[in-house]
């Protein structure tokens, strides 16, 4: 532009709304921010693109569902189903499948991205917990994450509930004596969300309301908390040359990294619907419409909801009685013990935070091995989880593999106890060889395979030196000492007491950080001494 050319009206335009909402400020800070490059971190990207796949096709779905459980006679394309009673909401689901142009796909699309969406959120949660991102300044987000997978379950039970289909009216019945079982409220919350005795007339309605308006709403509001929290406390990342806690190495977000994350979605959206045309999921016209005398044979909830299954399954029925009341433990326990489940490794956090005293910000990740009571912990919560869904298919297993259901649900119940015990310690003793092997690794290098004969005559293998990369990635995690209990008298020899919690808190500190939870990274006289030797 020449000294006499005026701004054209874009560019007027421009400046007028960067003089007021500071948007090429704003852009110029942000679009340039840097994100590190691993494979990992895409199962986040998974659980964003699936929720925005499942939005869209939730849009689309709305269109053509009628909430409804009003009775009408079928009259559509599908043959088998004429002249049958059923709901609106059965009746309209059904003419989505056959009689909506692309319908069936988008609805196979729609639980096909659910059922991804639940899992994405289960790894990338796991993830963040072996590799110990959850640490300050993020356990704020930690707890958002672990909210969005809760609500994501839920809402997925409420969405599989809604075509009133013989499967989908199975699942609620269950549900509904769960509810029942729990004591005092029991009865108001089932009134509450049944408006009636079962099955009522309202259930649909209002389970409509929740799954597409109350929850994705919530589950909206948190999600851009998230991504705000993850944008503002600048991304983890993996220990490396030029790494350190104030700084990330990798791609700038504009254009490089948005490229990529723009490819990935239709990558994962491409995915998704090829599954959905391939593999059938929830076909409600096999199952025929939900009537309360009927229940469908191997009727199981979708993988996410199986745990929950399995605990009231394999749970005896047990059942005592007070003041007149009947208290059915064989439900209740089971429906206490789900959420405390959860709970366990939504808290692990900040248990090991208030175990280690540890305020400091942590923005390098920590390898799996080289937290080995961390990874312990989790691995036996995924077994367990894993033992439970074993517990939910139990009719199936015992039909498949001709097998007796009573001996499968013994021993899913001896798993319960001894699965996790057994999966804690094999995890953590493996963390600890990985541990020795790379401190064997760091001593005498990389094993070439060719062997030297000494002037003495001995035949020694030579190892090769790693690079300056390589061993700052297997020495370059910390090793903590454990609190210690302060000492039983001052220094005016007057005995000091020593609470429980400062007792409970010094013990957990030493079995995190004890002599027994870790190997000692070898040191810098240790690595001179062996690599001056006749093998290297």
């Amino acid at each position: 532009m020449t000294r006499n050319q005026s701004p054209g009206r874009g560019q007027r335009a421009a400046d007028w709304a960067d003089g007021r909402l500071g948007i090429y400020t704003l852009a110029r800070t942000n679009l340039r921010k840097v994100f590190p490059d691993h494979w990992s971190f895409m199962l986040g990207e998974i659980c964003l693109y699936t929720f925005l796949i499942i939005i869209l096709t939730g849009v689309y779905l709305t269109m053509f569902f009628k909430p409804s459980m009003g009775e009408v006679v079928y009259d559509g394309s599908y043959v088998p189903l004429k002249g049958i009673g059923m709901s609106e909401a059965y009746a309209s689901t059904v003419d989505i499948s056959f009689e909506v142009r692309g319908g069936l796909l988008i609805r196979q699309i729609h639980h096909w991205a659910a059922l991804v969406f639940v899992a994405a959120m289960l790894v990338h949660m796991m993830r963040v917990f072996f590799t110990g991102a959850f640490r300050k300044p993020r356990e704020i987000n930690w707890v958002f994450g672990f909210l969005l997978l809760v609500l994501g379950m839920f809402d997925g039970f409420f969405g599989y509930s809604l075509p009133d289909d013989l499967l989908s009216g199975t699942g609620i019945r269950f549900m509904e004596g769960a509810i029942l079982a729990v004591p005092l409220v029991g009865t108001y919350v089932q009134m509450f969300l049944f408006g009636g005795e079962f099955p009522g007339h309202d259930i649909v309605p209002r389970f409509f309301t929740i799954h597409v308006l109350l929850i994705p709403g919530i589950m909206l509001g948190l999600l851009v908390a998230h991504l705000i929290l993850v944008f503002y406390h600048k991304h983890t990342q993996w220990a490396g040359p030029g790494r350190t806690e104030k700084n990330v190495v990798g791609m700038p977000l504009m254009p490089v990294y948005m490229a990529k994350a723009g490819g990935f979605f239709f990558l994962v959206f491409g995915i998704i619907a090829m599954m959905s045309a391939i593999a059938t999921i929830n076909p409600i016209w096999a199952y025929g419409p939900y009537r309360p005398d009927q229940v469908s044979t191997d009727a199981q909830p979708d993988w996410y909801m199986g745990f929950a299954e399995g605990l009231i399954r394999v749970m005896p029925g047990w059942e005592i009685s007070l003041w007149g009341h009947t208290l059915n433990l064989g439900i209740l326990i089971p429906f206490l013990l789900f959420p405390v489940i959860l709970v366990a490794i939504a808290a692990y956090p900040f248990v090991e935070s208030w175990a280690t005293d540890d305020r400091r910000e942590h923005h390098l990740l920590d390898r799996p091995r080289n937290a080995p009571v961390r990874t312990a912990f989790g691995a036996a919560w995924i077994s367990l989880y894993l033992v439970m869904l074993a517990g939910g298919g139990n009719d199936l297993i015992a039909t498949h593999f001709h097998l007796s259901l009573n001996t499968i649900t013994y021993a899913v119940r001896a798993g319960f106890f001894v699965v996790p015990v057994a999966v804690f310690v094999i995890t953590k003793r493996w963390c600890l060889g990985l541990q020795r092997r790379d401190r064997d690794k760091v001593l005498h290098g990389r094993e070439t395979g060719v062997i030297k004969r000494l002037p003495h005559g001995e035949f020694v293998e030579v190892h090769a030196g790693l690079t300056p990369a390589e061993l700052h990635r297997l020495t370059a995690h910390e090793q903590p000492r454990p609190l210690e209990l302060p000492a039983p008298v001052d220094e005016n020899g007057v005995a000091r007491p020593v609470g429980v919690l400062t007792r409970t808190r010094a013990r957990l500190s030493r079995g995190l950080h004890g002599e027994g939870s870790r190997i000692p990274k070898p040191t810098a006289e240790e690595y001179r001494e062996i690599t001056d030797g006749p093998g290297h």
